[in-house]
């Protein structure tokens, strides 16, 4: 066989091997819906509340807790940090060193607050614990902290219940600022029941260490409609989402894969974390949940 001839073949053979890596890089960009729309960067996470009957009843620890995250490939965990055995440096010390050796991430952690409260010695006395957590939160290596805005008393209106949260908000965000520690408000029913009123509270605040902790199952909305709308209202503030598969609401199911793509088209970078409250047992339900947000991810990140 001639040298020329066994050229020919080697060209002939690489042409057809080009032309069929071209034919398939359609599908490959239908496999992975391109939500680089906005550069999305969505990773799936698990909160410590998912497990709140094992918690209560002291089936599972923090520390365990870390080790489930690695069984279910969550790439991070957010502590509730109503099960912390203390918050002081050296317990925190040995949570952050588990997490690390395990490849676990801390997406942040989960605080009750309730800064909507008209006396302002009380709203100091709110600022003064999130000061605490923020110390916290530093010890551990996280960098962000979830709060809640409280209920309206009865018989106050909404502006004025706006600003008491902001007032606590804005000097607490201010010292957290100060360790690169973000607050993220979440949307959790009473002044925070619906978008416009996070979204006032965060014009008030001011701060580019303020933010939602935007739970896609919590708005009080009349239709599905409306808490989709309030979702996508909110995604561009977003610093950390809880994701559960059911309204809170209305109870109905949410069409999860137009949650993605509202996160997705909005630019969301950041963890996607699987807030478990369905009757069926977390060993078995969790699991579930969490292989829905690990699918999502994979098909609307560009990660």
């Amino acid at each position: 066989m001639s040298k020329g001839l066994r050229r020919r073949e080697f060209l002939t053979a690489a042409a057809a091997i080009a032309a069929q890596a071209s034919a398939s890089v359609p599908a490959l960009a239908a496999a992975k819906t391109t939500a680089s729309r906005g550069g999305a960067r969505l990773f799936p996470g698990c909160c410590a509340y998912s497990y709140l009957k094992h918690f209560n009843t002291g089936v599972m620890t923090m520390e365990s807790f870390i080790q489930k995250a690695v069984e279910l490939d969550a790439h991070s965990v957010d502590i509730t940090t109503y099960w912390l055995k203390s918050a002081e440096p050296e317990y925190l010390n040995t949570l952050r060193h588990l997490a690390f050796k395990n490849g676990v991430a801390f997406s942040g952690i989960a605080i009750r607050t309730e800064m909507c409260q008209g006396g302002g010695a009380i709203r100091a006395e709110e600022v003064r614990r999130i000061h605490q957590w923020v110390d916290a939160t530093q010890a551990l290596g996280a960098s962000h902290i979830r709060v809640f805005g409280g209920n309206l008393p009865e018989g106050v209106s909404e502006k004025q219940g706006i600003e008491w949260v902001a007032e606590t908000m804005k000097p607490a965000c201010e010292y957290a600022a100060k360790f690169g520690i973000t607050l993220g408000i979440e949307n959790h029913g009473g002044i925070t029941a619906r978008a416009p009123a996070v979204l006032e509270i965060l014009h008030r605040v001011d701060s580019p260490y303020a933010g939602v902790n935007l739970d896609i199952a919590n708005f009080e909305a009349n239709t599905d409609e409306e808490m989709y709308s309030d979702i996508r209202a909110c995604v561009p503030h977003a610093t950390h989402a809880h994701i559960r598969d059911v309204f809170g609401a209305t109870k109905r199911p949410i069409d999860m894969d137009r949650a993605w793509r509202l996160f997705a088209d909005g630019g969301y970078k950041g963890y996607m974390s699987a807030e478990y409250e369905a009757e069926e047992d977390p060993s078995t339900g969790v699991p579930k949940l969490m292989e829905k947000i690990k699918t999502l991810c994979r098909k609307y990140s560009s990660a």
